[in-house]
């Protein structure tokens, strides 16, 4: 069972429970809490957080936790749809609409429910999360002197070095800012590179963030096709040429979803192209640290090959620790490097400095080199474990690359297949797949799957997914028939 359905049925029981108290009256303790539901008391410390937020108990450190007073009968409900006329007057002004859909970002962030398999996650499962290396550093971090003061506003002096350092080529300490994850960054540097209204290029299939992201700041995405060697260079200069654009956003590295990699070939032309554009290329190298121990020499990151200021690189340690270590590096040379700082400064400050302070921690430890070559192995053995069953039990959903790195296998259906339906299908047979359809700009080609082998407990549940996933198939192609 998961954590989280396991606090959420234990404050269930207690909420039910609460009429047994008088007001101010105590509850059993922690430990008699543990015994009684056999549940771990990080079960029962947060499942009291819980009814303390909904103001249904009041916690007194060293005394217990006592049921709160009544409180006042809520204010009425007033009346919101004013909003829908406002909101609509503003976006009528406006070249392109920003209204957000977050759909296709949600599919990675939301939970599925107890039991279901989840092969739309994007980010590793706890079991390969650094939790205790990441818990040290922490309290390592909080110890250092000045660690809850002010950070400059462009990051730690150390962190940024650090940075620079991984992406080589000339890049300097001075050329990076420290920012709260990789969406953050994306969305500075989109703001920062292109007015409301333009044109911006990406890949296609791409991130869905990174599209909602282009919409929410009233911008156009236009998709440029990739094939298993990156984007198409002929494309990539008609697109160009047609649109006026002066941005293109790619993953040069394992491409999401994909997983492709920029050809050696591709490298030098999408930059010549870019320069002969006036425009700038938005790097995106979130997994470069999620490579599987098969994979060879990477690439270096385009950056490192461009002294022109062409590139502005974006590179996380999210993807390889958890989703709460929202540490990240945004990367530029030249004049854009000024805009970009300014709108970072406007929008965030900065990024904490405990948690900069534990960043350093964890990279400079001894755990830091284990994790990823840990991760390296389990991801590939994952990654063949899901190629294996989907090849035995799912031959007719065509895996067109299986990449060397990242965390995900990119499938496509069979001609006719209804992608919406097997999504449904999916999850009424207990596994989540995310939908092919929001990682396109425009109509797609074909209906795609997306299933991540990185959520997950092990290879087991693989095998059991893939199982759950071909009932759903069955289903949906008897209701076809």
């Amino acid at each position: 069972m998961h954590e989280s359905s396991s606090v959420a049925e234990l404050a269930k029981r207690l909420r039910g429970e609460l009429d047994r108290y008088s007001p101010g009256g105590k509850l059993p303790s922690s430990r008699a809490l543990v015994d009684r539901f056999r549940v771990s008391p990080v079960t029962v410390s947060r499942a009291l957080a819980q009814l303390a937020a909904e103001g249904l108990v009041v916690t007194r450190p060293g005394a217990g936790v006592f049921r709160a007073e009544p409180q006042a009968a809520p204010a009425p409900v007033g009346d919101t749809s004013w909003q829908e006329v406002s909101l609509s007057a503003d976006s009528a002004a406006e070249l392109v609409p920003r209204a957000v859909d977050a759909s296709g970002v949600l599919v990675t962030l939301t939970p599925p429910p107890p039991g279901v398999i989840e092969f739309n996650g994007g980010y590793l499962h706890p079991s390969l999360q650094p939790e205790r290396a990441m818990a040290a550093a922490l309290a390592r971090a909080g110890r250092r002197p000045g660690a809850w003061g002010r950070p400059p506003v462009d990051g730690l002096p150390e962190l940024r070095e650090w940075f620079a350092r991984g992406i080589g080529g000339a890049i300097t300490a001075a050329e990076v800012l420290v920012t709260a994850g990789g969406q953050s960054a994306l969305t500075t540097a989109l703001r920062a590179l292109a007015p409301p209204g333009a044109p911006v290029l990406v890949e296609s299939p791409t991130y869905p963030g990174m599209l909602a992201i282009a919409r929410a700041a009233g911008l156009r995405p236009v998709p440029v096709p990739v094939d298993t060697d990156g984007v198409r260079p002929q494309l990539l200069e008609a697109a160009f040429k047609a649109t006026g654009a002066r941005v293109f956003v790619c993953q040069p590295l394992f491409q999401n979803p994909t997983g492709a990699v920029l050809s050696a070939e591709r490298r030098p032309e999408v930059l010549r192209i870019a320069r002969e554009a006036g425009a700038f290329v938005i790097e995106d190298d979130f997994v470069r640290r999620l490579v599987h121990d098969d994979a060879g020499p990477l690439p270096r990151p385009l950056q490192s090959d461009d002294p022109d200021g062409v590139v502005v690189h974006v590179c996380s340690l999210t993807k390889a620790t958890s989703p709460s270590f929202r540490v990240s590096a945004l990367v530029a040379r030249g004049p854009v490097l000024e805009r970009l700082r300014a709108i970072q400064v406007v929008d965030h400050f900065f990024v904490p400095r405990p948690l900069q302070e534990a960043a350093l921690e964890l990279v400079g430890s001894p755990a830091w080199p284990r994790h990823l070559r840990q991760v390296a192995g389990e991801l590939k053995d994952r990654r063949d474990a899901m190629a294996a069953a989907l090849r035995i039990g799912l031959p007719e959903l065509a895996v067109p690359h299986i990449p060397a790195g990242g965390y995900s296998l990119w499938l496509r259906l069979p001609d006719g297949m209804n992608e919406a339906a097997l999504v449904s299908a999916a999850l009424r047979a207990g596994v989540a797949v995310a939908p092919g359809r929001p990682f396109f700009a425009a109509e797609p080609p074909a209906a795609h799957l997306r299933l991540s082998f990185a959520a997950l407990a092990g290879v087991g549940e693989i095998k059991e997914g893939v199982r759950r996933l071909r009932t759903a198939c069955d289903e949906v192609r008897g209701a076809a028939d």
